[in-house]
């Protein structure tokens, strides 16, 4: 009788816990996902057709989606405010436009993360890809987490697939999809047009996803987050430290910089061993923070 008064009570506690979690979420979407967004959107400068009823409806499931996760979504902006800095002025270089900053919003939101296929870093490449783009691959240095050599490379990538595809809304839904499959479904289906295109799930809701980060992201405060300045994560600044020789001992690397292990690791990501091997004296910049952590 004790067993089965207890594990009535812990079902209550369960019913109970659901429908408190089930109000907070209405709530929520009560007060947040009804908000009006502008139909007059672009990517890029081409123009979203929100005329066309699913166009609009898909659109509308990412602002919904996106609206409401509430925790994650704050991240994602208050990373931004680190992040951006740096990938902007990369994308301006290669003429890239401002826009796809959002797609690394997505593949990674803004760490470098690791996929279950094996993607690595803040624009998510595969092993070959990035060889192919010539970033560093090994057991020590693997530049997919070197943030500014992806972005580059992404920028590489996204010059080919725009000159390949025709415009820059098939171009980034091809970094989710391939450039050959995206021109196979373009020659099959005979548009170049995304929103026009019949596509797989998960390629067919990416640009989509770009989009309603896109527009939360640059208006928080009209979809309920009021993150005030100082919350956001700033941008630490780094000078930066030529190597052209092993280094045997990243940790006394770090002392002798005036830093310890972690933040020597934290702002080098690429570098992946304890140690540094460099038998053919390849040029590599490490970076020191110089502010936003405690010297002892």
């Amino acid at each position: 009788m004790k067993t089965i008064h207890k594990t009535l009570v812990l079902f209550t506690l369960f019913i109970v816990c659901g429908l408190l979690i089930y109000a907070t979420s209405y709530q929520n979407i009560s007060k947040n996902n009804y908000q009006e967004y502008p139909l007059d959107i672009d990517f890029c400068g081409e123009k979203v057709p929100t005329d066309l009823a699913d166009v609009k409806e898909r659109l509308d499931r990412e602002m919904l989606v996106n609206i409401n996760m509430n925790a994650s979504t704050a991240i994602l902006i208050k990373r931004a405010n680190k992040v951006f800095p740096i990938i902007e002025p990369i994308l301006a270089k290669n003429g890239i436009p401002d826009d796809f900053k959002y797609l690394a919003v997505i593949e990674s939101g803004l760490i470098n993360a690791v996929s279950p296929a094996g993607a690595r870093g803040v624009w998510q490449f595969m092993p070959a890809t990035a060889k192919e783009s010539k970033l560093e691959v090994t057991d020590q240095v693997d530049e997919r987490y070197h943030i500014e050599k992806a972005t580059q490379a992404a920028c590489e990538y996204l010059l080919k697939a725009k000159n390949k595809l025709g415009n820059w809304t098939v171009a980034a839904a091809s970094y989710n999809g391939g450039m050959a499959g995206l021109q196979n479904h373009i020659n099959y289906q005979q548009s170049s047009n995304y929103y026009d295109l019949w596509l797989t799930d998960e390629t067919a809701r990416y640009v989509f996803r770009i989009l309603a980060l896109k527009e939360i992201m640059k208006n928080p405060e009209k979809y309920g987050y009021n993150i005030p300045r100082e919350a956001l994560y700033p941008k630490i600044n780094t000078k930066r430290i030529t190597v052209d020789s092993t280094i045997t001992n990243l940790s006394a690397f770090a002392i002798s910089q005036g830093i310890n292990y972690k933040i020597l690791k934290t702002h080098n990501q690429w570098l992946r061993d304890k140690r540094l091997d460099n038998p053919t004296k390849k040029v590599y910049e490490i970076e020191i923070p110089t502010e936003g952590y405690k010297s002892e």
